[in-house]
């Protein structure tokens, strides 16, 4: 067994696709309409073949309460890895990227927390 997918609600899906993308750093992997769905991913581009990211609509009202819970609470939707956390950090500052946690070391790691401007703090480990 092993993980293909995984999902992160987003209140917005094309401003969250650009964010991924753009920002982040991430690669679409796949986008396709259907009435008033979209399923949209994206992946790492050092994996492009593995794990996906599905960019899920909050349109739905438990989905919609959830991110907006774990958000006024300052909890993390999800988390990515990264070789250099103090680099990062400073690539994404200089994007305009906001975090509610500066680089920070805790037992056996450091850890910080983004906004990624579609209602979702993300940590970011290494």
């Amino acid at each position: 067994m092993k993980i293909k997918y995984t999902s992160v609600y987003v209140n917005d899906q094309s401003k969250a696709l650009k964010f991924y993308t753009e920002t982040l750093g991430f690669v679409k992997k796949a986008d396709i309409s259907a009435g008033g769905y979209r399923w949209l991913t994206v992946a790492s581009p050092e994996d492009p073949d593995g794990t996906q990211l599905v960019l899920e609509s909050n349109q739905n009202p438990a989905a919609k309460a959830y991110q907006e819970a774990l958000f006024k609470q300052g909890i993390r939707a999800t988390l990515f890895y990264v070789d250099d956390i103090q680099k990062e950090y400073e690539r994404l500052k200089k994007l305009g990227v906001k975090f509610a946690m500066e680089p920070t070391k805790v037992t056996g790691s450091s850890i910080a927390i983004l906004d990624d401007t579609c209602g979702n703090l993300i940590q970011i480990t290494q």
